[in-house]
C-alpha cells in the first residue's frame, strides 16, 4: 500500500484534537500506542481479551479490532484520559485501594469498561451478574475477579 492509499482522520482523543493520515486497515490500538497512549496493551489482538479497551463515544470497545479510520468525528478515551490535573478519577482510585490492581496489565482495560458501565443509566446498583455481564470482555489472570467485582460495588452510584 503506498501513501496515496492512506485516509486522513479527525476526532478527539482524551479531550484533544488529533488530525491522523493512517492506513484504513490500522487498527485503533496501534494508532494509539504510536500517540504514546500505552495504557491500551495488545494482548490477544483477536478481541477476547479486553486489555485495550477504550471508549469510543462512550462505548467500550476492543481496539484491536476497531480500526483507525471508523474513529472520524467521535471522542476517544483512554484510561489516561480518566486522570485530571494529575488527580485519578474515582473508579481508578478504588482499582488502586481494592487490591483489584495485581500485575496491571489488564487494568486499565478494566477500568474503562467500569467506566461505560457504571455511565449506563439505573435506579438501583448492579447486580453481581450484571457486573459480570459487564466486565465479560475483559479477563484477569491474577485476581480471581471477586476484588474486581467488590471495586465495581465501591463506586456504583444509581442514576435516575
Amino acid at each position: 500500500m503506498n501513501h496515496n492509499d492512506w485516509i486522513t482522520v479527525d476526532c478527539v482523543i482524551n479531550g484533544v484534537p488529533y488530525r491522523f493520515t493512517t492506513s484504513p486497515a490500522m487498527p485503533l490500538a496501534e494508532l494509539l500506542r504510536s500517540q504514546g497512549l500505552l495504557s491500551i496493551k495488545q494482548g490477544c489482538c483477536v478481541g477476547e481479551c479486553g486489555a485495550c479497551t477504550v471508549l469510543v463515544d462512550g462505548v467500550a470497545i476492543d481496539s484491536c479490532l476497531y480500526l483507525a479510520a471508523w474513529v472520524e468525528g467521535k471522542a476517544i478515551r483512554t484510561a489516561e484520559g480518566e486522570s485530571i490535573g494529575g488527580q485519578l478519577s474515582e473508579i481508578q482510585q478504588a482499582y488502586t485501594r481494592s487490591g483489584a490492581v495485581q500485575c496491571g496489565f489488564c487494568t486499565p482495560g478494566l477500568i474503562m469498561a467500569t467506566t461505560a458501565l457504571l455511565a449506563k443509566p439505573h435506579a438501583k446498583p448492579f447486580t453481581v451478574l450484571e457486573i459480570r455481564q459487564g466486565l465479560a470482555g475483559n479477563l484477569c489472570r491474577c485476581t480471581g475477579y471477586q476484588m474486581i467485582v467488590d471495586t465495581v460495588q465501591a463506586c456504583d452510584r444509581p442514576q435516575e
